[in-house]
C-alpha cells in the first residue's frame, strides 16, 4: 500500500512537470511570497524544536506558502512515508525549495528522486543523519551543530563547572552517524586529557521495540545508578532528542551536572523537565525563558551546574532555511557563500554564530554558538 502510494505520487510529479501551469507573478499578490516552500520536520515529541520553528515561519508568511509536513516518529522504519511525504510536497507545482529538519535516514533517496523530476528544486537540510560527503551531492545546503568542535567545548564547558567524570548516552544507529561517533571519541580523548572519566552507556534506540517511553524511562532507572558509582560531579550528556526532557529532570532531582543538549536550547527539554509553562506571548522570547529556567535552577540550588546555548538552534535552522531560500528563488543570491549564511542565521538568533565548512564542502556547514551557564 505505502509502494502504491508512493506510485501515485510519482506519477503526480511526472504530470505536474509536464504540463503545470500559472506564474509567480499570479501568486505575489498582497505582498506574498510567490513561490511556496515545503517544511518537512519531525513531531513534538521527537523534534519540539524543529516543530516549532515551522509554526513560527508559518504565523510570519502564511500557510498559504509554507506547507509543514512531520515524519513518522519510528522514521526508521517507516522510511517510504518519509519519502512519500517529501515526494507529495514536491508534486505542488508552487513549492520551489523544501527544507528538511532534520535530515533523518531517507532524506537522500528523497531528494534524489524528487531531483530527478524536479531538478531545480532547492533543497536545505538541518542536521543531516546521513553521511556528510553523500549528503552534500544532494542537498543545495546544510547546516548542522559543530559536533566535532563540540567534542572539545562540551567537555571543557562540563569540567569548568565542576564535572568530574561524564556520561555519554547514544545507541549503535547514532553511532553509525560519522559525526556522532567522532565527536563521541572526541569527547573521549579530551575526557581523559582534563583527566575526566569517560563512561558510554548504551541506551535503548527511542525507534526500536521499547520505543521512546521506553528510552525515556531507562534514563530516569540510569541516571542515579551512574551517580552511585561516580558521584554528583558527573556531567550528563545523550544523542537522541526524545531523552532531554527526562535527562534534566533526572539530573536536577540529583543535583549533577548538565552542560549541553543534542540540539542546544533553552527550549529543548527544559521547560517540560521543569514544569515551566510557556505562553505564546513567551514562545519566542528565549530570554524571558531563560529567566524562567534560571528561577527553576535557583529553586534546585543548582547554579553553574546547568548550562545550554541562549538561544533555539532548531528553532534558529529552521528560520535561517527559510530567509535562504527566498533569497536563493526569489532573488538568486549564492545561499552558500558563509558571509550569506552568517547574515541570516545572526538576525533570527541575535547573537555571533561561528561557521566553518565540513572538510573541504561549500554546501555543508558546521554551527557554533556561545552556551549559558544558569
Amino acid at each position: 500500500m505505502k509502494l502504491l502510494r508512493m506510485g501515485l505520487v510519482m506519477a503526480c510529479l511526472v504530470g505536474m512537470v509536464s504540463c503545470s501551469g500559472g506564474s509567480e507573478e499570479d501568486l505575489a499578490v498582497d505582498g506574498k511570497l510567490p513561490f511556496k516552500i515545503g517544511i518537512m520536520t519531525g513531531t513534538v515529541s521527537q523534534g519540539e524544536d524543529e516543530y516549532r520553528g515551522a509554526e513560527r515561519v508559518i504565523a510570519k508568511y502564511g500557510a498559504d506558502r509554507i506547507k509543514h509536513v512531520t515524519y513518522p516518529d519510528n522514521f526508521m522504519v517507516e522510511q517510504e512515508t518519509m519519502i512519500a511525504q517529501i515526494l507529495n510536497l514536491a508534486a505542488d507545482s508552487k513549492v520551489e525549495a523544501i527544507i528538511i529538519a532534520q535530515g533523518v535516514p531517507g532524506s537522500m533517496a528523497a531528494m534524489k528522486k524528487v531531483k530527478e523530476l524536479r531538478p531545480d528544486m532547492l533543497f536545505i537540510l538541518d542536521n543531516p543523519h546521513e553521511d556528510p560527503h553523500q549528503v552534500a551531492g544532494y542537498a543545495d545546503l546544510s547546516l548542522i551543530p559543530d559536533d566535532l568542535r563540540r567534542g572539545e567545548t562540551i567537555v571543557e564547558l562540563a569540567k569548568n563547572m565542576g564535572a568530574t567524570s561524564f556520561v555519554h548516552y547514544s545507541f549503535p544507529r547514532h553511532m553509525s552517524q560519522e559525526l556522532l561517533a567522532r565527536r563521541k571519541d572526541i569527547m573521549e580523548d579530551h575526557a581523559a586529557k582534563l583527566g575526566m572519566d569517560f563512561v558510554y552507556v548504551n541506551a535503548p534506540d527511542p525507534t526500536g521495540d521499547q520505543g521512546l517511553p521506553g528510552a525515556q524511562k531507562f534514563i530516569l532507572e540510569d541516571v542515579p545508578r551512574q551517580i552511585s558509582q561516580y558521584g554528583k560531579d558527573t556531567a550528563f550528556f545523550s544523542t537522541n532528542c526524545g531523552m532531554q526532557e527526562p535527562l534534566i529532570r533526572a539530573v536536577m532531582d540529583k543535583g549533577a551536572i548538565f552542560p549541553e543538549q543534542c540540539c542546544p536550547s533553552p527550549t529543548h527539554g527544559y521547560p517540560g523537565a521543569l514544569g515551566i509553562a510557556i505562553n505564546e506571548e513567551q514562545a519566542g522570547d528565549m530570554a524571558q525563558i531563560c529567566e524562567a529556567i534560571q528561577g527553576k535552577v535557583d529553586e534546585y540550588n543548582q547554579q553553574g551546574r546547568m548550562a545550554t546555548w541562549p538561544v533555539s538552534i532548531g528553532i534558529v535552522t529552521i528560520e535561517t532555511a527559510v530567509d535562504l531560500a527566498i533569497k536563493k528563488v526569489r532573488d538568486d543570491i549564492d545561499i552558500t557563500q558563509p558571509a550569506v549564511i552568517r547574515e541570516s542565521m545572526q538576525e533570527a538568533s541575535g547573537v555571533d554564530v561561528t561557521l566553518v565548512p565540513f572538510e573541504g564542502k561549500d554546501n555543508y556547514y558546521l554551527v557554533l554558538l556561545d552556551s549559558i551557564v544558569f
